[in-house]
């Protein structure tokens, strides 16, 4: 039987970086927080349908329901009702995370057309990693006929490293595949 990322890490990746990292406690090695998938469209508060088939495909690919996300706000600008709907999100914590994350670097980032790696440069100052996606169909499970339209989306992988430097080290450690440093 193949071992998971979640038992992989705990066994393998967690001591290995303790060692690496020369910390006191292997409960001060980082670890995987959560991940959250989100996408937006101006189209949500005015198309039901293409709400529905975003919902529909963000809970294939998470295997949980999104949750709605709505303006706080009316902005007479850009045409926007305080609580108009205006993005979809879902959070992943614990087995799901760990599943979710093997399938992203295993699976949907080699599907990738040209994929060289992903950049190294999209961590924020607290080590948490975003990842943008022009389209849905990178994930296999996504049937293209049920979509309705191309969509865009972001996965955020927050971890529990102070910096960027950890958790890179996390991250490579785990499996994520960046572009080689020139």
């Amino acid at each position: 039987m193949t071992q998971t990322l979640k038992e992989q890490y705990i066994k393998e990746i967690r001591p290995s970086l303790v060692k690496e990292l020369g910390l006191k406690s292997i409960e001060a090695a980082p670890k995987l927080v959560k991940i959250t998938i989100n996408s937006s469209s101006a189209d949500f508060k005015s198309d039901k349908e293409f709400l529905e088939k975003t919902k529909g495909w963000i809970t294939t690919i998470a295997g949980q329901v999104p949750t709605e996300t709505k303006s706080r706000k009316s902005i007479a600008a850009f045409n926007l009702r305080q609580g108009d709907v205006v993005g979809l999100k879902v959070t992943l914590r614990g087995t799901r995370m760990y599943d979710f994350f093997q399938k992203l670097v295993t699976i949907v980032l080699p599907r990738l057309k040209d994929f060289q790696g992903v950049s190294r440069h999209t961590f924020d100052q607290n080590g948490n990693y975003t990842l943008g996606f022009s389209e849905q169909i990178v994930f296999p499970e996504i049937e293209y006929d049920k979509i309705g339209r191309v969509q865009g989306f972001e996965i955020t992988v927050s971890t529990s490293a102070r910096d960027k430097v950890l958790s890179e080290k996390l991250l490579t450690h785990l499996g994520m595949p960046f572009t080689k440093e020139s």
